[in-house]
């Protein structure tokens, strides 16, 4: 009796225990439905221009570059598979056909002068199929002569800097950062409801701008660590690496938004650093030309000119907005291992050249980055504005002219 009681007490524990099992996989189960029933809810849509929903082919070309891409992505793509069939129907034939179960025995050789001569030059002719396109494709890729419109792009930690040197809208320069509306949202767990921007992640406050058909030549290089600029439907995808200059091309042929992102791994904030270039007519693009123009002139305040404190705030408060709240967030507090504005002890500093320095030349170890590209008022009013908002309340005022003498 006392035996039974112990296999019946057993036996209970062991159903117990599937009982616990099955119900904790149910669970899991239900969980990761009501995630993917989650997700399937939200309204996503193509972007033109930009990544498809289940995408599986590249995206569609608006150049010739990238049309040849396209064509060579396919011809080598078929090859391969062709090489997959041919090489493996053989295998698994002679596998099948000469096995020891049918009687078949091993043949026993050395040595077969025509089987030598057929898998090298057969090969040899496949990579010469192949070689022969890619090369043609990769010279065009490089051809950056005659260009229309020429556009520095200088990628930093993590932003887009775009100088147009040569061309219509020579001396128009900006930056170019992802919408902080869309940055906080990530910050939040990402779009809430059903309703998710189509441009997610990849919406920028500043695009590039450039006619279309005309041939625009990119030259990269960057501030920090190795970036990438890169466009897939423009067919361009192009190193910016610190200390280099190196450059690719492209002619768009069709009126659009085109979006990329950096594809080298640049750092934390690598996943938020889009790549927005607009294709305009050439109509558009001079009357682009023409506000940007404007835009940059009214930029061009004297170094010399004294401000008030509220006008510094004013305009700080919109600089901060653009290019610091998506880090230290809007209310000055920081986030994780970015450090708070609201009550540091270098913005509440009476040397302002400790805040200067940072701003100017960006924190060790890229943990900020530099912010050179603005100008010596919107670094002033910026710096103003942070010694003078939330708690910090300093009266302190940072002037252009002590931006514009730590510059030098």
């Amino acid at each position: 009796m006392e035996a039974i009681k112990v296999i019946t007490m057993n036996v209970s524990k062991t159903i117990s225990k599937m009982t616990q099992s099955m119900a904790r996989r149910a669970a899991m189960t239900l969980a990761f439905v009501a995630a993917w029933a989650s997700t399937a809810a939200y309204a996503v849509k193509d972007l033109p221009g930009g990544p498809a929903v289940n995408q599986l082919n590249l995206h569609p070309a608006v150049t010739k570059i990238a049309e040849g891409q396209h064509w060579l992505h396919w011809f080598i793509m078929i090859i391969c598979i062709v090489i997959f069939i041919a090489v493996f129907s053989v295998m698994f034939y002679s596998i099948w056909k000469h096995r020891k179960s049918v009687g078949h025995k091993a043949a026993n050789f050395h040595e077969s002068t025509l089987v030598e001569i057929a898998w090298t030059v057969v090969p040899f002719l496949i990579v010469i199929a192949m070689a022969l396109p890619a090369t043609k494709i990769l010279v065009a890729q490089k051809d950056t002569t005659s260009a229309d419109l020429t556009i520095k792009t200088t990628g930093m930690q993590w932003k887009w800097g775009y100088d147009y040197i040569k061309g219509e809208g020579e001396g128009i320069a900006f930056v170019s950062t992802l919408d902080n509306a869309q940055r906080e949202m990530s910050n939040n767990g990402g779009p809430k409801g059903v309703d998710v921007p189509d441009n997610y992640l990849l919406k920028v406050d500043n695009p590039m701008v450039v006619p279309v058909n005309k041939k625009v030549r990119i030259i990269t290089t960057a501030n920090d660590v190795i970036h990438a600029f890169a466009v897939n439907s423009l067919g361009i995808k192009q190193d910016a690496i610190p200390g280099f200059v190196r450059d690719t091309w492209f002619r768009a042929e069709k009126i659009g938004d085109y979006y990329g992102q950096c594809q080298e791994l640049c750092g934390k904030e690598h996943a938020y650093m889009p790549i927005h270039v607009k294709v305009v007519s050439a109509a558009d693009y001079t009357a682009w030309v023409a506000v940007k123009s404007k835009e940059a002139a009214a930029r061009l305040d004297d170094p010399a000119k004294v401000w008030t404190l509220v006008d510094l705030k004013a305009r700080g408060e919109k600089v901060y907005a653009a290019n610091c709240a998506a880090c230290h967030q809007a209310n000055g507090k920081g986030a994780g291992p970015i450090k708070p504005l609201d009550g540091s002890a270098i913005v509440l500093d009476a040397d302002h050249q400790k805040q200067i320095t940072i701003l100017l030349n960006g924190a060790v170890g890229g943990a900020m980055p530099s912010w050179k590209a603005l100008s010596d008022t919107d670094l002033a009013a910026v710096a103003t504005y942070t010694k003078n908002n939330w708690s910090n309340q300093t009266g302190q005022l940072v002037q252009p002219a002590e931006i514009l003498a730590a510059r030098k």
